[in-house]
Parts: structure tokens; C-alpha cells; sequence
């Protein structure tokens, strides 16, 4: 019989179900209930209410390497005890990257950094990475690229991002209508927001779609829409976006549409021209702006590792300890200095506030 089908297939293998994977690598009732407390803390912020503190998003742009993304969490999470008070941290547990050409995607493709792309090995490690870290109380967030991703790992995510290339992906808009997590759409490379709005707008209806189950049954998967979806400013190759004038135009266009005040500023990517060495200036800006009294702002994201700067992966090649492996990132000791300043500027912020 001529064959018409799977030309280009080399192998199907089978994966474990999602139900199978949180059933070997199981939440704790403690994790459940820090996932429920934090993403309603994100919520309340989001919708208006304690409007005096700031989410911020932070970590490496990409987990390569489970023991540094384990020493890296321990300092962040004494950080984030110390500065709850005005911020919310959440850090970046980022298992999939999107590739221009080619290039490493990530720990859920390739977990052996070796061409292997053991998907099912990434999988469980992955898991394996967010019960250590959500374990120690301190919340976690991720890009969801794959849209089969999420029913393996979304029962320990805080916070969720979209990003610029797929923020105009129906399939991605409509899992995110879905997903149990308020979710961020960056602005299209480009820089401009109308993507994104758009992507706010569609993920908060209800869908019908392609996809599976727990039980990895392809399934007609029927969502109820996301009320908290927000956009998320990330520059472009038209500029910048983190100024106030550009904060207060995202504002106005959210809330045209009648949609939560939320606006993200990523620090990195487009905004700070793609130097890692620039976010601190980002960062502080938007700070200001925050204390200042702008209230459109939700968050903040940064790209921080253990050491700063990147390194390339090349297949059989030694890698450094904490150094990206993707986006150059800046090292541990500026990012306690920029949380810590941060909490001390809304500090004063608030008892100036007080004090009339």
C-alpha cells in the first residue's frame, strides 16, 4: 500500500502520562497550599488590591543544571523572607526556549545538553527541580511553550509567561485561557502591545480545543477563560518600552479594554538593548516609577544566575557553574543588591505615604 503518511517520522516513543508523573513525584499539601496563597496574592495585586507591592520575577533565563538552580534558590528564597513585605518573588524556573534557527531548548528537550532529547527524562526532571524550590516556600514561574508541557508541571507554577513569538499563537492563547495561573503575554518582537492586548482578550473567553487529558487521552479540552491575563513590556526593535510615559500608554490601552491594571517590565530582552549589564538601570527606573505612585505596574522580570554574563553550549563541552547557558544574565551579588534596594525604596515609600 502506498504510504502518504509520516514521511519525515523517524520514531514514535511513547511518554508517561501526567497523571503517572505527579503521582511518582507528588506535590505536599504545604506546596498546594504556597501555589494557591501566591498565585492570589498575584491576583489581588492585579486586580487593584495591595497596590503597594511589587511582583518580581527573577532567576536564570534558562535551568540547565539542577544543583545550581537548587544553591541559587536557597539565597533567593532568604531574600524573598526578607523583602515580603513590599515584594512578591517569584523565580524563574524557564525548562523551554524558543530557538530563532537552532540551538539548546531547553531542559525538558535535552536534558543531557547532549543531542539525546530524552523528553521523558526532562520531564521528570523538571518536576523533580519545582518540588525542591516550591519545597522551600518560594514560588515559581515558567514560559509555557509546548502546549502539552502544562499538565506536567502546571500544579507548581505561580506565574506563568507567554512569549513575544508566541503571543499571536491561537493554540497558545486558547491553553492559556486554560491554565490555573495568571499569565503574562510580552509584546511581539517588534515592541508593539496590540499583540499582547489581543492575546489578554482572547485568552479570558472560553475555548475548545485540541489536547490531553491527565491520563495523555487525546481529548476535546473546553477552558472556562483566564481572567488574569496581563501583558507584559519587553521592548522591541522599534526601542524601549520600561519609561513612565511608556508604562502609562499600556496603561491607558489595558484599560480601554477594560481589563486588570497589570503591567510587567522586563528588564531584560529588548528593554535593556540585550546587555545583561543594563538591567539594573531598567529596574531601577521602573522602581522609582512604582513609588512615584504609578500603579499600573504589577512586576518586574530579570535574568539573573549565580555569575554573570553567558557561556556557549557546545555539545561535549565542560560548562561553568552558574553561568547561563542561553541569555547573559547578571550575577547573584547585583540581584541581592537590587531586590534589597528595591524593598528599602518602597520602604520609604510607604512611611512617607503615612506619615502625609
Amino acid at each position: 500500500m502506498l504510504q502518504t503518511e509520516n514521511l519525515r517520522i523517524a520514531e514514535f516513543t511513547p511518554l508517561v502520562t501526567p497523571r503517572q508523573l505527579e503521582t511518582e513525584l507528588a506535590s505536599t499539601e504545604e506546596i498546594r497550599h504556597m501555589v494557591k496563597a501566591s498565585r492570589e496574592s498575584i491576583r489581588e495585586m492585579l486586580h487593584g488590591q495591595n497596590a503597594r507591592r511589587l511582583m518580581v520575577v527573577v532567576g536564570p533565563c534558562s535551568i540547565h543544571d539542577q544543583q545550581a538552580a537548587f544553591d541559587y534558590a536557597e539565597r533567593l528564597h532568604r531574600v524573598a523572607q526578607a523583602t515580603k513585605e513590599h515584594l512578591l518573588i517569584v523565580m524563574r524556573t524557564y525548562f523551554e526556549k524558543p530557538r530563532t534557527v537552532t540551538g539548546w531548548k531547553g531542559l525538558i528537550s535535552d536534558p543531557q545538553l547532549d543531542d539525546s532529547c530524552d523528553i521523558s527524562a526532562g520531564l521528570t526532571l523538571a518536576r523533580k527541580i519545582l518540588l525542591h524550590i516550591t519545597g522551600l516556600g518560594l514560588p515559581c514561574a515558567t514560559e509555557f511553550l509546548d502546549t502539552v508541557v502544562p499538565h506536567y508541571l502546571s500544579d507548581m507554577v505561580t506565574w506563568a509567561a507567554i512569549g513575544a513569538r508566541t503571543t499571536e499563537s491561537q493554540i497558545h492563547r486558547q491553553m492559556a485561557s486554560g491554565l490555573s495561573m495568571p499569565v503574562g503575554f510580552k509584546n511581539s518582537t517588534d515592541g508593539l502591545l496590540q499583540n499582547a492586548l489581543n492575546a489578554v482578550l482572547s485568552a479570558r473567553h472560553p475555548h475548545a480545543f485540541l489536547g490531553i487529558n491527565a491520563d495523555g487521552i487525546s481529548s476535546v479540552v473546553r477552558t472556562t477563560g483566564n481572567s488574569d491575563g496581563h501583558i507584559v513590556l519587553r521592548g522591541g526593535t522599534s526601542g524601549t518600552n520600561y519609561h513612565p510615559a511608556d508604562i502609562a500608554a499600556a496603561a491607558e490601552l489595558v484599560q480601554k479594554e477594560d481589563l486588570p491594571r497589570g503591567v510587567v517590565v522586563d528588564c531584560s530582552h529588548d528593554n535593556s538593548g540585550r546587555d545583561h549589564t543594563r538591567q539594573g538601570v531598567v529596574f531601577a527606573e521602573v522602581v522609582r516609577t512604582f513609588a512615584a505612585g504609578q500603579t499600573a505596574i504589577l512586576g518586574l522580570m530579570i535574568e539573573s544566575n549565580l555569575f554573570a554574563g553567558k557561556q556557549t553550549w557546545m555539545q561535549g563541552a565542560p560548562l561553568k557553574y552558574g553561568v547561563s547557558v542561553t541569555d547573559s544574565c547578571i550575577g547573584w551579588d547585583e540581584t541581592e543588591r537590587m531586590l534589597m534596594e528595591a524593598a528599602d525604596v518602597l520602604s520609604r515609600s510607604a512611611r512617607s505615604s503615612a506619615n502625609g
